[in-house]
């Protein structure tokens, strides 16, 4: 997996532009929502909402036997921009955490509202299994 940043680019800050991948399985991971397995959503605030809706993603790419560093696109769909601004910080920490240094290709949309309530930010990604 390569980043690609075309020559005189200034680098984004948490995300790339695009990612390249050579060969591997592909796993499509659907929207997933800050609810724990039982699907219950244990706070009703974007950070955490944020935190488990990750993990749900990398539970799920882990099922493909992926890791999170296989995640080559990701779209984050959030209800509240303002709230999404404040926890910045916050939602760094929790991808630290998770993913290291790595950013894939990603696109922010804010939207009017979610499927499931009372969530507040939806995670989807595309991730690439190196073939073993």
């Amino acid at each position: 997996m390569s980043v690609l940043l075309p020559e005189g680019w200034k680098a984004p800050i948490g995300y790339s532009n695009g990612i390249v991948v050579d060969g591997g399985r592909i796993a499509f991971i659907a929207g997933q929502v800050g609810w724990n397995a039982g699907q219950v959503f244990e706070s009703e605030d974007l950070t955490p909402q944020f935190a488990q809706a990750l993990d749900n993603v990398i539970a799920v790419l882990a099922e493909a036997g992926g890791k999170p560093t296989d995640i080559c696109r990701m779209t984050v769909y959030c209800i509240n921009k303002p709230a999404y601004l404040a926890a910045r910080r916050d939602i760094g920490k929790i991808w630290q955490e998770r993913m290291g240094a790595h950013f894939p290709a990603m696109s922010m949309i804010f939207v009017s509202d979610l499927l499931d309530h009372p969530g507040m930010v939806e995670l989807e990604a595309t991730a690439v299994i190196p073939k073993d």
